[in-house]
């Protein structure tokens, strides 16, 4: 394939904050290569911090939690004038409702280099509600006929997603490939050269959107359990509900673990760093439908011992008994189990904390995801200039002043 002029990539998302906190690496990289990138998402205030960045962003409309026939027609008929207008040699999608939509708005305008990203298969797969089982079967129906397609490259963050789409006929098992995680920044998250103060009270941290799915609620039940065995700890939970999202906690509830005070509610942090590094460890109890958990990943490249359940995500990031353990999923009494072993054993937490940071510098440094997505490109005829096995980390890396990821540790 020969371009006349620079080739064009569109990245797509459900939120620009998605785009800001997982994707910007990689919009860097292309742009030294040789590529334009133009972000498209909803507005949200991240948007800016992208044109910030010199990129474009094109607005687009979407609603997450709709299901309505209707909407979804217009979503796809905005997507298509985009793709249309502007003739993208590849379009990259992210969350599974910009996979859907997305594939069929290039199917419609003629885009022939699709790259779907399935960062976890969420709500609709890890939920037993009436309407995530309806969104599943709609995404079934629809995404048979348009993801099996010769265009679409479909990239899985562990084995167990790309099982499932496999065996729903969902994909060519020959058009996918494994890229585990979006990648972490070893130089943001690692071990700080002064080690803060170790608190009087071990902290246990929990860093993700506040909805069901993530086990918040397992773990607030966990913390109650440990309270009354007169466990001293400070359990914290970083990170906002998801409005976005059917199962988002509410603000009821929320209030109702203010005033009873078991935890502590931090709300969505810049610099979610500084709080794992004063963690003692670091817990995520989800439900499923995770690709690879981000706070994981940081965590464990902050050398801290991990608590995480037994499901698809979380394995690729804990071996169990070397840098964490993996609990059964919705048990919160073996939650409060692991996290009560940890908190009384100082070496093993240490052991644990320097497996993890090895296992991230072997596995998951974002400069080595971003050249195996520089390869999938390629593979779609996407010529990028002096594409090497290493890369620079420089243009790579946000910084570190409190304008950096925002993020509460996650992706999924």
């Amino acid at each position: 394939m020969k371009f006349k002029h620079r080739p064009k990539i569109l990245l797509v998302a459900n939120t620009g904050w998605n785009l800001y906190n997982f994707r910007l690496p990689l919009a860097r990289f292309l742009r030294l290569r040789g590529i334009e990138v133009i972000f498209v998402s909803p507005p949200d205030p991240y948007v800016y911090r992208l044109q910030a960045e010199g990129f474009r962003w094109i607005p687009l409309r979407l609603c997450r939690r709709s299901i309505n026939p209707l909407v979804e027609l217009l979503t796809i008929g905005h997507l298509t004038r985009i793709y249309w207008q502007e003739k993208p040699a590849a379009v990259h999608h992210f969350t599974l409702k910009c996979v859907l939509v997305g594939t069929i708005a290039a199917k419609l305008s003629g885009t022939t280099g699709v790259v779907n990203a399935i960062t976890g298969l969420g709500y609709i797969f890890s939920s037993s509600e009436w309407k995530a089982r309806i969104l599943k079967l709609i995404f079934i129906i629809v995404g048979r006929w348009v993801l099996r397609a010769r265009r679409a490259m479909v990239v899985f963050q562990n084995q167990d997603d790309r099982q499932v789409f496999t065996t729903l006929k969902l994909t060519n098992p020959y058009r996918t490939v494994l890229i585990r995680s979006s990648g972490i920044d070893l130089q943001r998250f690692s071990p700080p050269l002064h080690p803060p103060d170790v608190p009087l009270t071990p902290v246990v941290l929990l860093a993700a959107r506040l909805i069901t799915e993530k086990g918040v609620i397992e773990y607030v039940e966990a913390a109650h359990i440990l309270k009354a065995r007169g466990v001293r700890a400070t359990f914290q939970i970083a990170g906002e509900p998801d409005l976005g999202n059917p199962a988002s906690i509410s603000p009821t509830t929320l209030q109702h673990w203010q005033r009873e005070g078991i935890v502590d509610l931090l709300g969505h942090l810049e610099n979610i760093e500084q709080f794992i590094a004063h963690s003692t460890l670091v817990v995520l109890p989800s439900h499923g439908g995770e690709g690879v958990p981000r706070i994981l990943l940081e965590a464990a490249a902050m050398e801290k011992p991990l608590v995480a359940t037994d499901v698809p995500g979380c394995r690729e990031a804990i071996d169990p008994g070397k840098n964490g353990v993996l609990v059964p999923v919705k048990n919160a009494a073996r939650l409060a189990d692991a996290i009560e072993i940890l908190l009384n054993d100082a070496n093993l937490c240490q052991a644990m904390g320097v497996a993890g940071r090895e296992k991230v510098l072997r596995e998951f440094d974002d400069r080595s995801v971003i050249q195996k997505t520089a390869k999938v490109y390629q593979a779609i005829g996407i010529p990028l200039l002096h594409v090497q096995q290493t890369c620079d980390s420089s243009f790579l890396r946000a910084d570190k002043s409190g304008l950096g990821i925002a993020q509460t540790g996650e992706e999924g």
